[in-house]
């Protein structure tokens, strides 16, 4: 039996962003999928390229309209809705983008949601976690009409290059509404790596003491060329800005490495970070509970141990 997946993707206008490849990996689970991916963009030409390029895509659909600038869910949720009678399953993935588009899609179709899906056992029976990650809920769907998920990024590998997928335009008339609208943006430019995609990742906890003490972790992390990230209690303290939190009201990464600084280890933390290969953990209290999840544990002073370790990198 197969399944038809519409996977819609996540991009700035030029770039493709990692998790609608991830997004694949997890359409493929689905017996039978054929992938199809929509690129929603002023000019999706770039993007969809892209897109055309990720192994186990059957094809690629552009829907172009200068009102997709910005990825404004009200603008785009009725586009996708034109075009998503034909398939079974419409996919984004679990980030800030994907939570707020895909509900109002589900909510336009009239169609159930399957939230931060964490693996496949058939195409109506999803597992995902709940409880911080302490559990692992098994979802079923009845397999009557249409279903709607959002993808755990964290849990799954992008979908490797090499393919050759046609792309087609959609042609889409449908009235778009006015009363959303793009004003600005506000977001931190850092020339570090973007925290959800990074292969590395240092991230500081109330510890640090200050705005100035994460100071030391930013010199450390140009030097791995990580990114930065922070704990909920750093952020709460006005250490860090909200952008960088980690964890379960954060942002949910799998980096290779993550460096864990001055951060104790509440469940809420640790359920952002259990994906990561390699957890290093820095942290003066030797009983501290991320010690148990830690692969490599240094028990001291951060003020001491992280220059020690710039220098000696």
């Amino acid at each position: 039996m197969s399944s038809r997946v519409l996977i819609i993707a996540e991009h700035d206008g030029t770039k493709l962003n990692a998790s609608t490849a991830k997004c694949v990996t997890c359409a493929q689970g689905i017996p039978g999928a054929q992938i199809t991916i929509v690129v929603c963009a002023v000019d999706a030409a770039a993007v969809a390229a892209q897109a055309a390029q990720l192994s186990g895509v059957a094809r690629v659909l552009c829907v172009e309209n200068p009102a997709n600038r910005h990825a404004l869910a009200a603008v785009w949720a009725p586009q996708v809705l034109a075009i998503a009678a034909p398939f079974s399953h419409i996919l984004g993935p679990s980030t800030t983008f994907g939570k707020d588009l895909m509900a109002r899609i589900a909510g336009l179709l009239g169609a159930p949601q399957v939230s931060d899906i964490m693996a496949i056992e058939s195409a109506t029976r999803f597992r995902r976690p709940v409880y911080a990650g302490n559990a692992i809920l098994t979802v079923e769907s009845s397999g009557e009409g249409q279903l709607v998920g959002t993808v755990r990024t964290a849990s799954f590998q992008a979908a490797a290059g090499g393919g050759a997928a046609p792309i087609e335009k959609a042609a889409v008339s449908v009235e778009l509404p006015t009363h959303t609208r793009f004003v600005s943006v506000s977001a931190a430019r850092s020339d570090r790596p973007d925290l959800q995609t990074a292969r590395r990742v240092i991230s500081g906890g109330r510890a640090l003491g200050s705005a100035e003490g994460f100071r030391i972790l930013y010199s450390l992390a140009d030097k791995l060329g990580a990114a930065v990230g922070a704990s909920r209690a750093a952020v709460d303290a006005g250490y860090a800005p909200n952008e960088m939190q980690v964890g379960q009201t954060g942002k949910i990464i799998a980096p290779e490495l993550y460096v864990a600084v001055g951060i104790s280890g509440a469940i809420q933390h640790l359920t952002g970070i259990k994906d990561a290969r390699t957890i290093v953990a820095i942290n003066k209290d030797g009983e501290a509970p991320i010690f148990e999840v830690a692969d490599i544990g240094l028990v001291g002073d951060l003020f001491q141990i992280i220059p020690e370790i710039e220098r000696l990198l």
